[in-house]
């Protein structure tokens, strides 16, 4: 019997299946679902506005896997990925507003839909590679952003589409604290499946293809049908983060979805950590909580140097565009590398070997 209180570095993996086991110790997986009850404990200790800033790293941070999967694991760039987050929201909304279906049935819809189209796109990957794949990722943001705009029986075009939040048994999920508890559910869920998904064969093939395509190919992966089912799995997360966004902030319109979506998706996961589910989690967490800390800085700047507030305002694209540069420089491997330094001097602390 293993000893529970065993830390990592004592412990020695013997078979295959301790090896791909997700947590090596009692105490690792005990940390876990002590994490897991305090995330859903947040909203009684923490205001509604704080509750607010958490949905919104919820949501985003099921977009944020999706396009992980794609571009960190499976090697495929894309910059139309808030075009497909859009899909998954209108598709959704349309559900709900014109055929009456209720949310439950309505997102998952939404994401299936956005895999679909995701999967259309995706197509000439099997052909395409680096910049020419970004450039036809890019006209499929183009293209969506058209649709969304000029296809108003649908979308609702410019005028937008107003859709209800979410019910159980009859309760509308209408406050801060009670759409938290939905959209981490999600963001659970959907960051178990992804980390689960590389433990799989269709997760290898995708970090073979990643890797080495030509040498993936040679062992026998299906280049096109792994290529196709990353596009379309990454496009499924976007819908579903998308159809949470709907109902969340109550009104669906195409500028929510345009390619300044797409590349702060993509800042998310340079400064969270290309590869890393749990480094998507960072990034989204980074990018939503960035602007409200440059806000609050100009604001308490204002009030002792009058004017200095609104120019700090302006830098906060500078400060984004800042952030990407020297993540790339100084540690590529984002905020998951830098906690996982954290955690690897604490492993073995106070030894320094």
């Amino acid at each position: 019997m293993r000893y529970p209180f065993a830390m990592e570095c004592g412990v020695f993996r013997t078979t295959y299946r301790e090896d791909l086991a997700l947590h090596h110790t009692p105490i690792a997986k005990a940390r876990l679902w002590l994490l897991i009850a305090v995330l859903y404990l947040l909203p009684s200790l923490l205001g509604s506005y704080v509750t607010s800033i958490l949905n919104q790293v919820a949501i985003f941070s099921i977009a944020a896997i999706g396009l992980n999967i794609l571009t960190g694991f499976a090697g495929q760039i894309s910059i139309g990925h808030g075009a497909f987050m859009g899909v998954g929201a209108f598709a959704s909304g349309y559900l709900m507003t014109k055929h009456g279906v209720p949310f439950w049935v309505a997102a998952p819809a939404g994401g299936l839909i956005a895999a679909l189209v995701g999967a259309i796109f995706g197509l000439p990957s099997a052909r395409l590679k680096g910049l020419y794949l970004a450039i036809a990722s890019l006209a499929a943001q183009v293209v969506l952003d058209f649709v969304f705009i000029r296809w108003e029986s649908v979308t609702g075009g410019v005028n937008s589409m107003s859709v209800p939040r979410p019910t159980i048994l009859g309760h509308a999920l209408d406050s801060e604290e009670t759409f938290y508890y939905l959209a981490l559910t999600l963001a659970l869920l959907h960051g178990a499946f992804a980390v689960n998904l590389f433990r799989t064969r269709v997760g290898r093939a995708l970090v073979a293809i990643r890797d080495r395509d030509l040498a993936a190919e040679v062992m026998g992966v299906d280049l096109f049908r792994y290529k196709v089912l990353a596009f379309a799995l990454s496009a499924f997360y976007a819908g579903v983060a998308g159809a949470l966004w709907g109902p969340y902030v109550l009104i669906i319109n195409p500028e929510h979805f345009t390619i300044l979506l797409s590349i702060e998706l993509l800042a998310m996961i340079i400064i969270g950590g290309l590869g890393s589910v749990m480094g998507s989690v960072y990034g989204a967490a980074f990018m939503v909580v960035l602007p409200i800390a440059v806000s609050r800085l100009a604001t308490f700047a204002s009030q002792y140097v009058p004017g200095v507030g609104d120019r700090l305002m302006l830098l906060r694209e500078f400060v984004f565009g800042t952030a990407i540069i020297l993540f790339l420089v100084l540690e590529p491997e984002g905020l998951a590398r830098l906690w996982r330094n954290v955690k690897d001097y604490f492993r073995l602390w106070p030894f320094s070997y």
